[in-house]
Order: structure tokens, then C-alpha cells, then sequence
């Protein structure tokens, strides 16, 4: 190759191969970042939840999945996680448990846990003590026919059980949005 055809190709790759890497780059790397973001916030939570204290042992069976979803319940501009536990050790006749959780540096806080909740999981658009009232189904355990019941927040946490006061059966529906539908199966808390 003469050095004017490797002249043309040095120059051809300058103009052409960086900028395109560039392109490449820019466009790449914080979709990475943003995967990396998300997956490091349910590691979190995962790792979070392995280590709540109402986990079963080690000799237990671990069938639990968990369904969560992130969402900025005080309008504070960081969002907490709700998060829905499905196994026997965590479910019952009546429903299983929930958790509202609180990021607290590299972990969570526990908010509230209600027992006996089922699916689906709104939040609701009105607010109570500065924290968007929540919407879960109750239903099966001797409750009959289900009904769909609010829980404020009483300016610490909601209410623990959603088939009593201070929770209130929902007597038409409530302007909100499902974060844990229905259908959701879950993630396995233990293993991959």
C-alpha cells in the first residue's frame, strides 16, 4: 500500500471510526448506567429482604417471591418501595403480607406492615398526612364478598390490617394506579 492509500485510511478512520465509537458511547454507556441503577436498587431491596427479620430460617423451605414497586409515595422526589410477599410463610386464608419500605442509605426502613392483603396494589391520587393513601384488596379468610380497602397514613405508618378500622372498605372506585397487579407472580427471594 503506497503512503498516500495509508494517509486516506489513518485520516478515513479519524473522520469516520471515532465519531461513530462516540456515538456508540454516548448511546451505550447510560443505558448501562440506568440498568446498573435499577438493578442496584432491587439488589438492595432483595438483600433487604433476605435479612427482615420475619424471613423464615435456613431450615425452612425458601419458596418466597416478592413483587415490588418503586414509587414516591410523599412526593419527597425519592421513591419508596412496595413490596408484596408470596409463600406460606408469609401468606394465609385471608392474603399475604406487604411491606411499605423507606430507602435508608444503602438499605430500607420498614414503614408498615399489613397482614392479609391481596392483589392488585394501587396508589391512590388523594393523600393523607402528606403520603398517598394505598388501595389493596381484601377478601377470602372468612371475608366475603372481597372489597377493595384504603389505608392512610397516619403521619408514622398505614394501617397493619385492611380489613378494620383505621382501614376503610372503598364504597366506589378511587382514582389511583396499580403498581402490583393482580396477576404478578414475583420474584424468588432466594437464589437466582
Amino acid at each position: 500500500m503506497s503512503v498516500k492509500a495509508q494517509e486516506f485510511v489513518k485520516h478515513y478512520f479519524r473522520a469516520i471510526a471515532i465519531p461513530t465509537l462516540c456515538i456508540l458511547l454516548a448511546v451505550v454507556c447510560p443505558a448501562q448506567l440506568v440498568g446498573k441503577s435499577h438493578s442496584g436498587r432491587e439488589g438492595r431491596l432483595k438483600k433487604f429482604l433476605q435479612n427482615y427479620e420475619g424471613n423464615p430460617s435456613a431450615t425452612e423451605e425458601r419458596t418466597t417471591r416478592y413483587a415490588a414497586a418503586f414509587v414516591d409515595l410523599n412526593d419527597d422526589g425519592t421513591q419508596e418501595a412496595i413490596v408484596y410477599l408470596i409463600s406460606p410463610e408469609w401468606c394465609g386464608s385471608g392474603g399475604c403480607s406487604s411491606l411499605v419500605l423507606e430507602p435508608k442509605g444503602s438499605s430500607f426502613k420498614v414503614i408498615t406492615r399489613t397482614t392479609i392483603t391481596r392483589l392488585p396494589i394501587r396508589v391512590l391520587s388523594e393523600k393523607t398526612n402528606g403520603w398517598h393513601d394505598l388501595a389493596v384488596w381484601v377478601g377470602g379468610g372468612g371475608i366475603r364478598p372481597g372489597y377493595e380497602a384504603r389505608l392512610r397514613f397516619n403521619g408514622k405508618k398505614y394501617p397493619s390490617n385492611p380489613s378494620g378500622p383505621p382501614a376503610q372498605r372503598l364504597q366506589k372506585k378511587a382514582e389511583g394506579k396499580i403498581v402490583i397487579p393482580d396477576n404478578a407472580k414475583g420474584t424468588p427471594l432466594y437464589g437466582d
